[in-house]
């Protein structure tokens, strides 16, 4: 199978199933379906399997939960996409906690910090142009100084 086509069934897989997790998790009301998201579904080239990468934002102390009832409602994730997507095969599904989310709020947040306390300048989108270079650094005045 072409990577473009992989790639396509990765996105349709990856739309379906988070319907299907509002739709099937959401009248349990044990989970709370606003902090899950599906992150991305890497799917095999012979679509026989495919893992499915899920973020739980906050939460941090029933992730453990969230993630096993999800991994129980796998049946009823398997025929979702087998009623609503026309494959040759319904992939195996399987479920892993996806935490490059967090990582990356932390380093936003770390850099956040950085700039509250004048650490590093504030981004300006505004000001995208090269800075002016008025001054030579240190070390290339030596040189400079060496050569008179």
């Amino acid at each position: 199978m072409t990577p473009d086509r992989i790639t396509r069934v990765n996105e349709l897989l990856k739309r379906e199933l988070a319907t299907a997790l509002f739709r099937l998790l959401a009248p349990e009301e044990r989970v709370d379906t606003a902090a899950v998201t599906v992150t991305h579904v890497i799917t095999s080239r012979n679509l026989r399997h495919a893992r499915v990468l899920i973020s739980i934002l906050g939460h941090e102390g029933e992730r453990g939960s969230i993630m096993e009832q999800i991994r129980n409602h796998r049946v009823q994730f398997q025929k979702w996409i087998n009623h609503n997507v026309t494959l040759k095969y319904t992939p195996r599904l399987d479920f892993e906690l996806d935490t490059s989310v967090e990582e990356g709020d932390h380093v936003l947040g770390i850099l956040q910090a950085m700039e509250d306390e004048h650490l590093v300048p504030r981004y300006d989108p505004e000001d995208e142009s090269e800075p002016a270079n008025e001054e030579t650094p240190d070390h290339e005045q030596s040189e400079v100084q060496d050569d008179r």
